[in-house]
């Protein structure tokens, strides 16, 4: 192990050449040079870009965790699965092509995956069979990875082009709602939490309501 070098030091100089550079800059080479050292230098902790991605995907998901931790416990399986989305969401708008960095990675820290188990406890003791719980996060993982990879996009390209008044124009005037579709998207956070209330419905029909305050 070459001596200053840490894994948690790999971690946040990945995510800095993340931030910088995007995805595509994201190497071993490049995170050495980050670091001021040569890529042999990291090949204890890591050893290919894949090595980089899941121990950058596992600081996100430590740090989901870590917003979660102390929660109050609703007693409602609902609210846990929103304030996870909205965990999810910020940690992944947190840094530059978050969402494409972070979804897929392998999780690396047991006690990240052992988190999971308060949850599951207090939905399994609420009926919710533990496929049905698993299920229900994983659709709500991927409705954030989607949704955060549109708005990521979006939000690194040119803003002009997806101003709605020009989307309007090329429309045309004979095709209103079509042109309001338009103007909806852009209401953010607003469009975030209304889409996340009709997939919990969803999941809700399914899974039943569970225990409320």
């Amino acid at each position: 192990m070459a001596k200053g070098v840490t894994r948690d030091g790999v971690v946040a100089a990945a995510l800095a050449v993340l931030d910088e550079h995007g995805i595509e800059a994201v190497t071993v080479r490049a995170v050495a040079a980050q670091l001021g050292v040569r890529a042999p230098a990291l090949y204890y902790h890591v050893r290919s870009k894949q090595d980089l991605l899941d121990e950058m995907g596992t600081e996100i998901n430590r740090r989901v965790v870590r917003a979660l931790t102390g929660r109050p416990a609703s007693g409602s399986w609902h609210d846990d699965l929103i304030a996870y989305a909205r965990a999810l969401r910020a940690e992944y708008l947190a840094h530059r092509d978050g969402a494409r960095t972070f979804s897929g990675t392998l999780i690396t820290d047991v006690d990240v995956l052992r988190a999971q188990e308060p949850w599951l406890r207090r939905w399994t003791a609420a009926g919710v069979p533990v496929a049905d719980a698993a299920d229900a996060t994983d659709l709500v993982t991927a409705f954030v990875v989607g949704y955060v990879i549109e708005e990521q996009e979006r939000a690194q390209s040119d803003p002009a082009r997806y101003a709605p008044e020009e989307r309007d124009q090329r429309v045309g005037g004979d095709a209103p709602l079509v042109a309001r579709t338009g103007h909806a998207r852009q209401t953010g956070e607003a469009r975030f939490e209304r889409q996340l209330e009709v997939l919990i419905a969803g999941i809700a029909a399914k899974l039943g309501p569970g225990p409320r305050r």
